[in-house]
């Protein structure tokens, strides 16, 4: 299966979520789910935990949970994983487009178990593919084909994934690569970062600022780190494109070690609210203790008006 499409000017496909106070989703889905990475405090994935280690809150009251796996390559099947890659193909890429598009497919290779790979290259306009699992020496193609060229349209790429991405049922994890600002998009950061809180995706990025000015660079890592971090993903800054595989590598060994939680709300309501979620972990074990729990930091709840259906 192959699905590719251009989008030269993003906001009509996704302006209806931007614009929305509250975003609208079915009220079909009741199980929410969330995504959790337990770091020890050398940085290293904690495996093995059960569900009977952890606790999950909705604004302050604890869940009962209905659903755990551990690894999302687990329970494919039932919960299969949509993932996303967004590469910036922007003119500043120049010399390290080659090396940063082979870290990408090598990465891709190590995700097998993928239902699909939503491919996102982005410069001055936004071009996305869709490949199945046998299609992936053409996704190869699509990745190595496109020359750097123009401007950097971050935003509006983000935008234009999270659109199709509504759609996808399961786990979804998207991870982009950007070597500098965004100075193209029509979408704001904080139009992006509604699109983010309003999605069940999780994001990873690596934000590569040698082609950035001393200035910006703080800048960058500030924005970059707010939109993975909302999600339960994590920013990566290295200082040498040479860092992208070991990076790439960080971050597959993270997702095979991911736990899914799934709950059904006790809130009942359908006010399509936002509503706060933590995670945390009630284990004994002390060598436990300090560790990093990272999930999303929470979710809109389904909304019905009474005067029509609800709509996604």
């Amino acid at each position: 299966m192959i699905t590719c499409w251009r989008v030269l000017f993003a906001i009509p496909l996704f302006s209806v979520f931007v614009s929305a106070q509250q975003p609208i989703f079915t009220s079909g889905v009741d199980i929410v789910h969330v995504g959790v990475t337990v770091l020890d405090q050398d940085g290293d994935p904690v495996t093995g935990l059960t569900v009977d280690d952890f606790e999950l809150l909705e604004d302050g009251q604890v869940q009962d949970v209905s659903y755990f796996s551990r690894g999302l390559e687990s329970d494919a099947e039932i919960m299969p994983l949509h993932l996303g890659l967004l590469l910036d193909a922007s003119a500043s890429m120049g010399r390290d487009d080659r090396f940063q598009k082979t870290a990408a497919i090598k990465f891709l290779n190590t995700l097998d178990y993928a239902l699909d790979t939503t491919v996102v290259d982005f410069d001055t306009e936004v071009r996305v593919g869709r490949y199945g699992q046998n299609d992936f020496h053409r996704m190869v193609e699509r990745i190595r084909g496109r020359r750097p060229e123009g401007n950097t349209a971050l935003y509006d790429a983000l935008g234009v994934y999270l659109d199709g991405a509504f759609e996808q049922q399961g786990r979804k994890v998207l991870v982009l690569y950007t070597d500098g600002e965004d100075t193209r998009s029509r979408l704001s950061f904080n139009d992006t970062r509604d699109l983010l809180r309003a999605s069940d995706v999780v994001v990873y990025a690596v934000g590569f600022q040698k082609n950035l000015r001393a200035g910006g660079r703080q800048r960058q890592r500030m924005l970059l780190s707010q939109l993975t971090e909302l999600t339960g993903g994590r920013s990566y800054f290295p200082n040498s494109i040479d860092a992208l595989d070991a990076i790439y590598e960080e971050i597959s060994t993270e997702l095979t070690t991911r736990y899914s939680i799934g709950f059904v709300s006790k809130n009942t309501r359908a006010d399509g609210t936002w509503r706060e979620l933590e995670v945390r972990l009630r284990t004994s074990d002390k060598a436990l203790r300090g560790s990093d729990v990272r999930a999303r930091e929470g979710y809109f709840s389904a909304y019905v008006d009474s005067d029509r259906e609800s709509v996604r």
